[in-house]
C-alpha cells in the first residue's frame, strides 16, 4: 500500500511537470502564429459520398455469409462491375452535359446543438458552400439534428441559417432520431418534411429562465449591493438585489412575447399545427408528435438516407475547424491526465479487493 501511495505521488509529480512544460509551449506557440498572422487553414468542408459507405456495409455482409467459393466469384464479378461503372462514368464525362440525364443530389449536413447552439458556425459554412453548387427544385438537404434548445438568440440565427436553404427553393428535410425540442424544434420546423424516430422527443414550444437570488443572505451578513440603471427596463431582474414585482411582470411580459414570436415562428412554416394545442411546452414522443402534426413521418435518419441512396447521389457535407497545435497539446494534455488519473485508481482499487 506504501508502495502504491508512493509511485502516485510520483505519477502526479510528472504530469504537473508535464502540463507545466505544455502549457508554456502553447501559450509560446500561440504568441509566434499571432505575429506571424497566421490565419490559414481556419477550416476545412470534408465531403463523403453515402453512397459508397452503404454500399460497402452491404457487400461486406454479403461477402462474409458466403463460403470461399461463391465468395471469389462475388468480388471478381463486384470488381468487373467498378469497372464498368468507371468506364460508363469516363464515357458520361465526354459526352455533351445537355443530353444526359443530371442525377439527383441529397446534401447532408450534421448539427448537434448545445445550450448555445455552438455548432452554428460550422452550419452556416456548410450552408454556404451546399448552396453554392445546389440546384433548386432538384437536389434536397438533409439536416441530421439532435437539440434540446437552449438560448433564444443563438437557436433563432441556427434556425435562420435553415431558412436559407427553404429560400433558394431546395427542399429541406430534418431527421430527428432523439430529440429535437425547444430551440431544436424551432430549426426542425424550417424544414418541408420532419422525419423523426418512434421515441424521438419534440416540442417543447416555450421559454424559461431561471435565476438565483442572494439578497436575504446579503442582507444577512450586511452586505449592501447597489444597482445604477439609466433607463426604466435596462434591468428588471437581478440576482444580488432585491426584485421588485414590477421587474416581475416586467421580465414575464418579456417572456410572453418571446413566446408569442416562437409560436408565430411555428405557425408560418408548419400551417398544419393546432399551434394553441402544442404551444404549451409539453413534448412529444415520435409516434405522438405525428398524431398532432409536429413531424410528418416515423423514421430513423438511416432508413431515410438508404433509400434516398437508389434515387441520389448523397453527400455528406461537414466543415470541420483545424484546431492549432496549443489546442492539440491542451486535447493530448487532458487525455493523458485522465489516462493517468485512471491508472492509479485502479490501482488502489486493485489493492482494496486483494
Amino acid at each position: 500500500m506504501e508502495f502504491l501511495t508512493e509511485y502516485g505521488l510520483f505519477l502526479a509529480k510528472v504530469v504537473t511537470f508535464v502540463v507545466a512544460a505544455l502549457v508554456i509551449i502553447s501559450v509560446i506557440l500561440s504568441a509566434a502564429q499571432k505575429e506571424r498572422g497566421d490565419h490559414e487553414g481556419e477550416g476545412e468542408l470534408r465531403i463523403r459520398k453515402l453512397n459508397d459507405k452503404y454500399q460497402k456495409l452491404r457487400e461486406t455482409i454479403q461477402a462474409r455469409l458466403m463460403d470461399e467459393g461463391e465468395r471469389k466469384a462475388f468480388q471478381k464479378a463486384r470488381k468487373k462491375e467498378a469497372k464498368a461503372e468507371k468506364k460508363a462514368a469516363k464515357a458520361k464525362a465526354k459526352s455533351d452535359s445537355d443530353e444526359q440525364e443530371v442525377r439527383t443530389r441529397v446534401y447532408v449536413l450534421d448539427f448537434d446543438g448545445d445550450i448555445k447552439a455552438s455548432d452554428t458556425d460550422q452550419l452556416r459554412r456548410s450552408i454556404s458552400a451546399v448552396l453554392s453548387v445546389a440546384k433548386p427544385e432538384q437536389d434536397e438537404v438533409v439536416i441530421r439534428l439532435e437539440s434540446g434548445g437552449g438560448l433564444v438568440h443563438s437557436y433563432g440565427l441556427a434556425a435562420a441559417q435553415l431558412d436559407r436553404i427553404r429560400s433558394k427553393g431546395i427542399p429541406l428535410t430534418a431527421c430527428v432520431d432523439k430529440v429535437a425540442a425547444s430551440g431544436g424544434y424551432m430549426m426542425a420546423c424550417v424544414a418541408d418534411r420532419i422525419v423523426a424516430s418512434p421515441f424521438a422527443i419534440l416540442g417543447s414550444i416555450g421559454v424559461v429562465a431561471q435565476l438565483p437570488n442572494f439578497h436575504r443572505f446579503l442582507k444577512k451578513n450586511d452586505v449592501d449591493f447597489e444597482v445604477l440603471t439609466a433607463g426604466e427596463h435596462k434591468r428588471t431582474m437581478t440576482i444580488f438585489g432585491e426584485n421588485t414585482e414590477k421587474g416581475r411582470q416586467k421580465f414575464l411580459e418579456d417572456l410572453e412575447d418571446t413566446h408569442g414570436l416562437f409560436k408565430e415562428y411555428v405557425t408560418e412554416r408548419r400551417p398544419s399545427v393546432d399551434i394553441a394545442k402544442v404551444a404549451n411546452g409539453d413534448i412529444w414522443f415520435g409516434k405522438r408528435a405525428l398524431d398532432v402534426n409536429l413531424i410528418d413521418e416515423i423514421k430513423t435518419s438511416d432508413e431515410y438516407l438508404i433509400e434516398a441512396c437508389d434515387r441520389a447521389d448523397v453527400v455528406s457535407v461537414t466543415y470541420q475547424r483545424k484546431r492549432t497545435l496549443p489546442e492539440k497539446l491542451g486535447l493530448a494534455t487532458s487525455a493523458a491526465l485522465e489516462h493517468t488519473v485512471w491508472r492509479v485508481l485502479s490501482a488502489f482499487r486493485n489493492q482494496k479487493i486483494q
